[in-house]
């Protein structure tokens, strides 16, 4: 029988992802007139420190929860398993290669990736392509341009507390190259281990060790997307779960609505049997959609129970609606 992570991950030591005294000299080097922004960035690194927590699980995660969760995610899992299996066997850090999510909108693949991050426990970064405002979101722009500061994949991993932190980059294709910058350049070196080792961010400077971040991708167009990038990464196509799957998706996200919120203890533990067919019928977060104002619908009739005339009128999983 498999064994479940229960207690997050096990702490499998500290890991050093940028050098103080690299950054010092950095700082020390700054002339008078240099942006207040990046000579704060300095101080800042120097003040924590470039030491973090590398993690991996303890035992294997409950990737059976997940399954029966989001049923048309198995194949990931299976591979997820795999690679997590090599880490537990060994002294080595928890790897795990780069992968797309490929599907149309409204199968569930960010919702997949925030729930993979809570099963891992190494900390967590959503960068959204689709609401791109420049070029160098993911790199950092240079200290020279005005307003410039360091990239998200900078903000990551030097604010956060893991050194192998899941990074998930949104609907990746809708990402599209600007005239005089490639908003995803950065990634041909992120997305190598050996490169990743040392990235740098154009507007702090000094080298950071991403090789051990977690890099989820999203997308509904692979065509849109560089090859090279395809290249580094493991490819999964999910598909919309088949009626029975979804039906186990929406009384998983009735539980988990129910039991994440206060007011929850006023609904019964299941949905019925005619609510979760309804649901079935929706993409997922349409479902998560329709089960939110159903339980305010509920509650204004004073009801325990949610029943089907509380759930909005939405349209069906053919109609495509965006997660």
């Amino acid at each position: 029988m498999e064994a479940h992570l229960l207690f997050g991950p096990s702490v499998s030591g500290l890991t050093s992802i940028y050098s103080s005294q690299i950054v010092q000299t950095a700082l020390d080097a700054l002339p008078g007139n240099a942006s207040e922004t990046l000579r704060s960035t300095y101080e800042k690194m120097l003040r924590i420190g470039g030491e973090r927590f590398c993690a991996k699980p303890a035992c294997m995660p409950d990737f059976d929860a997940l399954t029966l969760e989001l049923p048309n995610f198995t194949a990931v899992l299976h591979d997820l398993r795999g690679q997590i299996a090599l880490c537990l066997e060994s002294d080595d850090p928890l790897l795990i290669s780069p992968m797309l999510l490929l599907g149309e909108p409204g199968i569930g693949k960010t919702h997949f990736a925030r729930r993979l991050a809570d099963l891992l426990a190494t900390g967590y970064a959503f960068i959204s392509m689709s609401s791109l405002t420049a070029g160098w979101v993911l790199s950092g722009a240079s200290s020279q341009w005005r307003n410039a500061r360091a990239g998200k994949v900078f903000e990551a991993m030097v604010q956060g507390d893991y050194a192998n932190p899941v990074i998930v980059i949104d609907e990746i294709d809708k990402a599209g190259a600007q005239s005089d910058y490639d908003p995803l350049g950065s990634l041909y070196e992120l997305l190598e281990f050996d490169t990743a080792r040392r990235f740098v961010d154009e507007f702090a400077e000094v080298p950071i060790d991403c090789s051990h971040a977690i890099w989820i991708a999203t997308a509904n167009d692979a065509t849109r997307i560089p090859e090279p990038i395809l290249n580094r990464m493991n490819v999964y196509c999910i598909d919309s779960p088949d009626p029975e799957g979804a039906r186990r998706i929406g009384r998983s996200l009735y539980r988990s609505l129910r039991e994440g919120r206060a007011w929850g203890a006023l609904f019964a533990p299941e949905p019925s049997t005619e609510v979760v067919e309804s649901l079935s019928r929706l993409e997922p977060r349409a479902m998560r959609r329709a089960l939110m104002q159903g339980f305010g619908n509920a509650r204004l009739n004073r009801r325990g129970e949610l029943k089907v005339e509380d759930l909005p009128e939405l349209s069906p999983r053919k109609m495509r609606i965006g997660f």
